[in-house]
C-alpha cells in the first residue's frame, strides 16, 4: 500500500488507514514504524466496530477502493494486481 500511495497520490487517489488495534499506543507506533504517510483513524474496538459491520471485514488487513461518488469498485486488492487497477482506473478519472 505505501507504494501504491507513493505512486499514485497526485492522481486522485488517496488512503485512510482505520485501525482495529485495541491499544493505541501499539497502533501509532506500528503507524511510525511503517511511514505510513497517509490518514489513520482508528476505533480501537477490534472486530466489534461500526466500520467492521458496515463494511463486513472479516479478516485483516482489508482494503476497499471507493470512488468519488462513494461507490466500492474493488477489493482487497494488493500488490501488482493493485497497480494495474489504480492504473487502468485513474486514467478514466
Amino acid at each position: 500500500m505505501v507504494k501504491a500511495y507513493q505512486t499514485f497520490k497526485n492522481r486522485n487517489f488517496t488512503v485512510l488507514g482505520i485501525s482495529l488495534d485495541k491499544d493505541k499506543n501499539a497502533w501509532a507506533q506500528a503507524i511510525k514504524q511503517d511511514n505510513l504517510m497517509w490518514d489513520q483513524v482508528g476505533e480501537l474496538n477490534d472486530f466489534e466496530g461500526a466500520t467492521v459491520k458496515l463494511y463486513q471485514v472479516e479478516a485483516i488487513p482489508s482494503s476497499f477502493l471507493i470512488d468519488p461518488q462513494g461507490k466500492i469498485i474493488a477489493r482487497d486488492l494488493r500488490g501488482e494486481e493493485l497497480e494495474v487497477f489504480l492504473n487502468k482506473t485513474l486514467a478514466k478519472l
